[in-house]
């Protein structure tokens, strides 16, 4: 042997970035093509190029893989999203959301999750869906608290009516996004709501 020193090994292997985004892209693919109760850990590897073991290293059972590819997928669609202005702005976030075939029909994958593999949603909802729950409820109270609302509006039951539009829109929807907020618009209308309009706002 010559007199040249092995650098040390590492304590442990690092986390590989690439293989965490391959195998949440391969995750949530695969929930979109098949359905949470058909989706596989082994699937997933495949898909992701991988071995099952790398894919439970990063996480505890299918349950957890699939809440976390959810959770990446929303940083994805808006990373930098601290809350809405008002109700327009909200409602043009779901219009824009929901104008794609792929996020519609994800949306339909976790709903018909509630059947067939009901443990994702009993996941996820508490995590994000309380959230987004507590989001939509503040846009609401200060649109009240604006006058745009009746006082006396339910903001629980104003929200089951724009969560019954959301999946109305979600079924197989070709609207654009200008037409999916004008339903939306609607829909809120029939609740008291008066718009906001801009023109207004700036004088």
């Amino acid at each position: 042997m010559t007199g040249a020193t092995r650098a040390p090994r590492p304590a442990g292997r690092p986390r590989s970035q690439e293989a965490d985004a391959a195998i949440l892209a391969a995750a949530l693919d695969l929930l979109i093509e098949l359905g949470a109760q058909q989706l596989s850990i082994e699937q997933v590897a495949r898909r992701a190029g991988v071995t099952r073991a790398t894919v439970y290293r990063r996480f505890a059972d299918k349950t957890a893989l699939l809440v976390r590819a959810l959770e990446w997928n929303a940083h994805a669609y808006n990373p930098g999203f601290t809350g809405w202005r008002d109700v327009e702005d909200m409602i043009a976030d779901w219009a824009a959301y929901l104008v794609s075939p792929r996020h519609r029909r994800l949306l339909r994958r976790l709903w018909g999750s509630v059947d067939d593999y009901p443990e994702l949603m009993a996941t996820y909802r508490p995590l994000k869906g309380g959230q987004g729950a507590a989001a939509v409820d503040e846009i609401l109270r200060r649109a009240r608290d604006a006058g745009r609302l009746p006082q006396d509006a339910d903001l629980d039951a104003v929200q089951e009516i724009l969560r019954g539009a959301v999946f109305s829109v979600a079924q197989d929807s070709d609207d654009d996004a200008e037409r999916i907020t004008a339903y939306f618009m609607t829909i809120l209308k029939q609740t008291g709501y008066r718009a906001v309009t801009r023109d207004r706002e700036r004088n």
